[in-house]
């Protein structure tokens, strides 16, 4: 079964006493963001993780459930399937060394015009894996299924905020997904 990295937007941080029903459902596999102090309970929230699913849609709508369940009112208001790499992660996935990856930023190596980072956390750079791929001529079947996907699952999730009784259950969602996937990725 294929793993699928993903990062998913929540409506407030994680408290300290749902972390361990979070552990207990994820077995740790999924990092979340944590309210240290109670005026950052009213900021969204975070969660990130590599999932095991048959497909994008089926992993994102697990772990999707795990969270909500998780944290009672707590609610998931966006996925982003394509994530953002540190220059370690890129090194991992194009099977360089992270200096290289750096001569390759710089544009000491390769043919130049290396994409520009998307946001810097923290002093660390981090670069869009679907625009690095590219650079790299990587073709990565993962992120043909992911821009559809997440765009289909973003727009569930709208729904089932606004007109929650109109919004088609989460297995109905990924089962038209998987249907069409191929067609439309």
């Amino acid at each position: 079964m294929p793993s699928y990295d993903f990062a998913l937007i929540l409506s407030r941080p994680f408290s300290e006493d749902e972390l361990d029903p979070l552990f207990d459902r994820t077995h740790g596999l999924v990092t979340v963001s944590i309210a240290t102090e109670p005026h950052h309970s009213e900021r969204p929230g975070s969660a990130s993780c590599t999932w095991q699913g048959p497909t994008l849609a089926a992993a994102i709508m697990e772990v999707v459930a795990h969270l909500e369940e998780a944290a009672p009112g707590l609610r998931v208001q966006r996925v982003e399937a394509d994530p953002l790499l540190t220059i370690r992660d890129i090194a991992e996935r194009v099977g360089r060394s992270p200096d290289s990856v750096r001569l390759s930023i710089t544009g000491a190596r390769g043919p130049g015009g290396f994409p520009a980072a998307e946001m810097s956390r923290a002093g660390h750079r981090l670069w869009r894996w679907s625009k690095v791929a590219a650079w790299y001529g990587i073709d990565d079947p993962q992120l043909r299924e992911a821009r559809p996907t997440a765009q289909a699952i973003n727009g569930w999730l709208a729904l089932r905020d606004v007109v929650p009784d109109v919004a088609p259950a989460p297995e109905d969602v990924t089962s038209a997904l998987s249907a069409v996937i191929a067609e439309v990725a």
